[in-house]
């Protein structure tokens, strides 16, 4: 094949001290217990231990007492079966309560992969042939819990990316608003994951007026397990209608935050045992305004739930659920339209990749078309993308993954054409990269994974994570793997 892949010989790697501050549950019998050992004890050992706590975790977060505050708060519920007035108790008394049940969580600790880039909004300060861009990555700590964290840099003339540096004292957004709902398109959501019969159909429609928000959805849905003796399986829909609502949000950060220290972290119930490979991209739309997009998977332990992600500053974030016959991982958003519709290369079948269409960004009810299924012994297990397509003069090129034996994840890569992109004009017939012998060991052996990459001085910059462990990045000459893409039999 004769492509030159220029492994770069820089690593992101996860950083063991940043952490969160978290919200630490207990049985609420335990709970009890410790809010009177609290209480129990003398007003200098109060003293003392806040003094403590402060000294050891006040430089490890923006605002510790918030934060102790705020989880504080939320044990109201204790307080009750306690019969105990939170407002009579001492600001210290409240702090050190807030403390036994907070914890520290190393977001990154796990692992520290699956990165993509794209060009910043923020193009100042930059020389000649270079470009500031942000690297998103999904990062892993306890429990395997994911979320999406990013990092700041400037990719040089040399292709050399330098990173930021770093902030440590990460935040969760500073404001979150739930969504108000349209029912028409929140019920075709929901009987699209649960099918439903019979007069329980009836009863949700009656009930749910136009529009509603997500607090009176959880009134609609008290007011119908009031009113109707429901079926074990329709039990069920009614976690499941709470489970779709609080898959819809907006979330923003304090504007004195920088990027790295903004961290997506599970927030709703169909995010709660993570949040999966973020594929950003850069949309221009038809006016040339330009927002950036992110497929993502919610997974809650049971069921994954696609969704997209927007943003125009990288500071107010809206997140609404994918719905459709694209509804699977791995769904990737083209940077502009296509004859007056979105497209999305997606995976439906876990097995094949397609193309769909749609006119609206988030509703995706249009036929997938199939465009790539495994030919090669190296991709017999499944095929799919590696990220949005990127938009050249010869064809949509898009970097691809494909499994074979031994589970074996490779890259490789597809060309499309521009204006009927379920066209395939060029597809290699090697893999372009495959794991190391030192990138082959890892939490997951074997894997190499990317989630997007841009075009920069005609080089293709590919980030890339291996073993599921930690990220770097390689370089590839455009002219020379469009050349070899067009060379390749049809």
């Amino acid at each position: 094949m004769g492509i030159t892949v220029n492994r770069k010989n820089s690593f992101f790697k996860p950083k063991l001290d940043r952490v969160l501050a978290r919200r630490f549950l207990l049985p609420q019998e335990r709970a009890k217990k410790i809010v009177n050992r609290v209480l129990g004890m003398s007003d200098d050992q109060k003293l003392a231990l806040i003094t403590q706590i402060l000294r050891n975790y006040a430089r490890r977060h923006r605002s510790i007492l918030n934060v102790l505050e705020k989880n504080f708060n939320l044990m109201d519920n204790t307080f009750k079966e306690l019969n105990l007035d939170k407002r009579k108790l001492t600001d210290i008394e409240k702090m050190l309560i807030g403390s036994y049940f907070t914890m520290e969580y190393s977001i990154e600790a796990a692992a520290y992969f699956n990165p993509s880039i794209i060009l910043s909004p923020d193009q100042t300060q930059t020389q000649e042939g270079e470009k500031r861009v942000i690297l998103s990555f999904r990062a892993v700590g306890e429990g395997h819990l994911s979320s999406i964290v990013f990092r700041t840099a400037i990719i040089d003339k040399n292709l050399d990316i330098h990173l930021d540096e770093v902030g440590i004292l990460l935040d969760k957004p500073k404001h979150i608003k739930n969504h108000r709902y349209k029912k028409q398109e929140f019920l075709d959501k929901l009987f699209q994951l649960h099918k439903a019969e019979g007069e329980i159909v009836e009863v949700i429609k009656n009930k749910f007026p136009d529009t509603f928000t997500y607090d009176e959805l959880i009134r609609y849905v008290k007011e119908i397990r009031g009113e109707n003796e429901l079926s074990p399986d329709n039990e069920i829909l009614m976690q499941q209608i709470l489970w779709v609502a609080s898959s819809h949000y907006e979330i923003s950060y304090s504007l004195d935050t920088s990027i790295s220290e903004r961290v997506i972290f599970p927030i709703s119930d169909t995010e709660k045992n993570g949040i999966e490979d973020a594929r950003f991209v850069r949309f221009v739309n038809d006016q040339g305004k330009v927002t950036y997009y992110a497929t993502y998977t919610a997974y809650d332990g049971h069921s994954i739930l696609p969704k997209l992600l927007s943003t125009k500053d990288f500071v107010n974030f809206k997140i609404q659920p994918v719905n459709g016959k694209i509804a699977n991982k791995g769904a990737a958003l083209f940077p502009r339209k296509i004859k007056g519709k979105y497209a999305m290369l997606c995976r439906v079948d876990g097995e094949n990749s397609y193309i769909a269409y749609s006119d609206s960004i988030n509703n995706w009810h249009e036929d997938v078309i199939l465009i790539a299924e495994p030919e090669y012994p190296w991709e017999f297990i499944q095929v799919g993308n590696c990220g949005s397509p990127l938009e050249t003069d010869k064809g949509w090129l898009v970097i691809t993954h494909a499994v074979g034996p031994m589970r074996e994840y490779v890259l490789s890569a597809l060309l499309l054409d521009l204006e009927n992109p379920t066209k395939v004009i060029g597809k290699l017939k090697e893999p372009l990269l495959f794991a190391t012998e030192e990138e082959r060991n890892g939490y997951v052996p074997n894997v190499l994974y990317s989630c997007g990459q841009i075009i920069h001085n005609n080089q293709l910059i590919l980030p890339y994570a291996y073993s599921d462990h930690e990220s770097t990045y390689a370089t590839i000459c455009l002219d020379e793997l469009l050349n070899a893409l067009l060379a390749s039999p049809d």
